[in-house]
Formats: structure tokens, C-alpha cells, sequence
């Protein structure tokens, strides 16, 4: 009776799943795209309110952006007639929460260039979206940035690496889960779209020319590839031991929405990585984010003699 029952229902089509219709697909398509549309269309919005509001008390073209992150606020005191802004006064910028980061944006000479710091970011880890997280570089862009320096603090898990290094990323392994939209809808003029030929976000002249500076100025920079993790906790020991397999050398839980976003955009990317806490897949070990801060804020002096130097390097190429 079952067999007979199951028959007649195959026979009659029903019980099966019917495959959308050519109008049904091309309705639900022309839906995303709408929605793609709006929601591209809005950002674009904020990008351009942001600017405007930064404009108006920095009325200058930006040449360089700075993201300066954990416990790295203090290369911000070194840029000459500083506009501070804090983000709370910049629309739709997000607020930061996490330990040493200060939350504001600091505009002026550095280098013997016109540049907007962010005195701290946010994450993803905070709750905020990846158009949260990434719109302070798309307005960068917008104020003229051609080169973005990114900083943050790492755990390193290279055995040949110290607390205190600092590390130029020449590549990155994202374990994020999230994919970074190429900002087609605001862009304008500012990509040419040579993003999706290249292998890596990161701008090689710029990585020689940092860790020029590092050997110039008598201090090891190193040079590898950082791991990006979800965060707020810190990695498990199987986490450390499965991303050494990969390839990695240091740690952290930011950096690469915003080196994706502006390589999309056209910037030149350089982004180094302060080794915080030296990260032993074989020892239980309690990071304290206190002696994280603390580690960042240690090398400062070398990371900001790097970014410095870059800036200065560019100042005399203009001039040539």
C-alpha cells in the first residue's frame, strides 16, 4: 500500500520539490542587486558625510592615512599642528572599545606629510560591521590618501621572534569568515581596479623600503605572514599549532578588512605588526592585556621611526 501510495505521488508530481521558474529567479536576482544597490548606495553616503565633516576642520588633501592600533597612539603625538577630532564627532564613525585605543582621529604633518592618524580602530570582534570596520579607509581614500600604514599588536608564534619585534606583513591568512566587497558603488575615480591582478594587498616597495629603514636605524625588523582571528579571546595552543602548519608567523584580530578595502581602492599598503607576547603552542600560558599594551607601546619608538622614514621617503620623491 505504501509502494502503491508513493507511486502516485511521484506520478502526480506531488511531495517533490519544483524547481523557481526563469521569472522567479530573475525576480529574486533583480531583488539582491536592489538590495546590493542600497546598501552600497548608503555607504557611499556615510563615506561622503565623514569626509565632509573631517574637511571642514582639516581643509587639506590627505597624502598618507595612518591606523595606528593597539597602544600605538603615541606616534600621534609626533605629527606637527594636530586637528584631533574625536570619532564620536565624525558621522558614522564607529566608536572604539577595546584597551589602547583612544578613538580618534589626528590630522597634520608627519614626515613632511599632510596625514590623517586613527588614534585606534574598531573590530569585528566589537560587534561592528565590515562597512563599519572599513569606512574610515574609504574615506581616507576619498580625502586623498595615496599610501595606507597599518599597525597592530601581534602574538608571535615563530619561534625566531621576540616581544618587542616588529614584523612586516608581506602576506596574510584570513580566518575571518567575512569577504570584503569591493567598494564598486563610491569609488570613483579612485581604483583602477589592478587590485584583482595582484597576488597580495601589500605594496612591495613599500615593505624593502621599511625594513631599509629598520637596518639603517640599527634595529631587526622582521618580515612574515600574519593570521587574522576573529578574536576577543586569544588563540587556543591547537589554534597556534594549526596556523604554524599554515605558514603563519604572527597572530591578531584586525588588519585585513582594512588592507583589503584599500588595496581595493588603489591605496599602497604597509602594514606592520608589533610582537606583543611570544605565543608557545607547548606552554599553557595567561595573556594579560595589560602587558600587551604595554609591549606595543615598548617598540613604538621603532615602529614610528619606520613610518617616519616612509613618509619622509615619499616627501623626496614628490620633490624630485
Amino acid at each position: 500500500m505504501l509502494i502503491r501510495s508513493a507511486a502516485i505521488s511521484a506520478a502526480s508530481g506531488k511531495g517533490q520539490p519544483h524547481a523557481p521558474d526563469a521569472e522567479t529567479r530573475e525576480a529574486a536576482a533583480a531583488q539582491q542587486r536592489l538590495h546590493q544597490q542600497t546598501r552600497l548606495g548608503l555607504t557611499c553616503d556615510r563615506v561622503r558625510a565623514a569626509a565632509e565633516a573631517i574637511r571642514r576642520r582639516f581643509p587639506h588633501q590627505v597624502k598618507a592615512a595612518l591606523i595606528l592600533g593597539t597602544g600605538m597612539g603615541r606616534v600621534a603625538q609626533r605629527i606637527e599642528s594636530p586637528v584631533v577630532i574625536p570619532y564620536g564627532e565624525i558621522p558614522y564613525f564607529a566608536r572604539s572599545t577595546a584597551l589602547g585605543h583612544k578613538g580618534q582621529l589626528v590630522c597634520g604633518q608627519l614626515g613632511g606629510q599632510p596625514v590623517a592618524a586613527m588614534e585606534g580602530r574598531v573590530h569585528l570582534y566589537e560587534g561592528y560591521t565590515l562597512e563599519e570596520v572599513t569606512l574610515p579607509v574609504r574615506v581616507m581614500a576619498l580625502l586623498g590618501a595615496e599610501i595606507l600604514t597599518v599597525s597592530n599588536a601581534s602574538g608571535g608564534m615563530n619561534p625566531q621572534f621576540a616581544s618587542g619585534d616588529i614584523m612586516v606583513i608581506d602576506d596574510h591568512i584570513s580566518m575571518l569568515g567575512v569577504r570584503c566587497q569591493p567598494p564598486e558603488a563610491c569609488r570613483g575615480d579612485l581604483s583602477d581596479g589592478l587590485y584583482g591582478r595582484r597576488c597580495s594587498p601589500y605594496d612591495r616597495r613599500l615593505i624593502e623600503q621599511a625594513l631599509a629603514v629598520a637596518r639603517r636605524e640599527n634595529f631587526t625588523a622582521q618580515r612574515g605572514v600574519y593570521a587574522a582571528m576573529s578574536g576577543p579571546n586569544y588563540e587556543t595552543r591547537a589554534e597556534y599549532r594549526f596556523l604554524l602548519r599554515l605558514g603563519a608567523d604572527v597572530v591578531g584580530m584586525s588588519t585585513v578588512p582594512e588592507v583589503m578595502i584599500a588595496a581595493q581602492l588603489g591605496l599602497r599598503v604597509l602594514a606592520l605588526s608589533t610582537v606583543t607576547n611570544v605565543a608557545t603552542p607547548d606552554i599553557q600560558q595567561v595573556v594579560d592585556p595589560q602587558e600587551v599594551i604595554a609591549a606595543a607601546e615598548a617598540a613604538e619608538p621603532h615602529l614610528r621611526k619606520i613610518i617616519v622614514g616612509i613618509l619622509e621617503q615619499a616627501s623626496r620623491t614628490e620633490d624630485c
